[in-house]
């Protein structure tokens, strides 16, 4: 089963079980959507827009095999808790955020880590899957005085200490320290190419995207890259009812595909 995306006369096929998604969890005010600006283009801006739900698509060919890494920023409000919860269903790796001069935000990743594995170990005994949950536990704001600080390190690290699939990190958005590091090992966890990390992948316009998924893919002032990552401008997250569906067919076990509804670019 292969996904297709279309830009003009553009058309990605990215195979189905080369498609990811990312879910980015945390209380409001935390640093989410610049943890994943950072991710996407390498930026940082310090005005605050408050989230409520954002989906990106970057698309990967690397040594010509072509993945795809859906991300869903998601509302530090949560105003619909179903919405939540289904985004926790079809999430395969998370980032929990907080911010480390916030206490809140450390209680609020703490019911957050509760309530995915609750969710997820729901979601297993009913497929009877056996698939690993990568999940980041990300500390942000660390550029800031320790006379800030509210969240020690070792509480963080407590978090994790029982689960190898899971792991933390503290970050600097802003300054971009251990940014690239958090995404290099999240995906090491979810057994992901390591060159979707940020810094082990050229990034190109989509006006490369006719020649983007051909295995032969090289940029001449590139010789020594053979992996490429390139952001889907237009994408639109999948709709609730193709979620749900998709769910379903995994309880039903109506198919052992990672089918979801396809995205287009336009």
């Amino acid at each position: 089963m292969m996904k297709t995306m279309s830009s003009g006369n553009c058309t990605l096929n990215v195979p189905a079980k080369n498609s990811y998604r990312m879910v980015v969890l945390g209380a409001s005010r935390v640093g989410k959507s610049s943890i994943v600006s950072r991710f996407l283009n390498g930026r940082f801006e310090d005005q605050y827009t408050p989230t409520i739900e954002d989906f990106h698509r970057k698309v990967y060919n690397i040594r010509g095999d072509m993945y795809q890494l859906d991300i869903l920023d998601t509302s530090g409000n949560h105003p619909f808790p179903a919405m939540r919860r289904l985004s926790i269903l079809t999430g395969d790796v998370f980032i929990l955020v907080f911010s480390l001069d916030n206490r809140e935000s450390f209680d609020e990743v703490k019911r957050l880590q509760k309530q995915i594995l609750e969710v997820k170990s729901c979601l297993k005994n009913k497929t009877k899957e056996s698939a690993d949950l990568p999940m980041v536990i990300c500390g942000n704001k660390n550029d800031h005085s320790e006379i800030y600080r509210k969240v020690r390190s070792d509480e963080g690290e407590n978090l994790v200490s029982s689960d190898e699939n899971c792991a933390y990190f503290e970050v600097s958005a802003k300054k971009n320290t251990n940014v690239d590091e958090m995404f290099y090992v999240l995906f090491s966890m979810a057994k992901l190419p390591h060159e979707m990390s940020p810094a082990l992948h050229r990034k190109i316009s989509i006006q490369y995207g006719d020649t983007f998924q051909q295995k032969s893919f090289r940029m001449r002032r590139v010789k020594d890259m053979d992996a490429y990552g390139m952001i889907s401008p237009f994408a639109r997250r999948p709709s609730v009812n193709s979620d749900l569906k998709y769910i379903k067919s995994k309880v039903l076990r109506e198919g052992q595909s990672r089918e979801r509804e396809k995205c287009t670019i336009q």
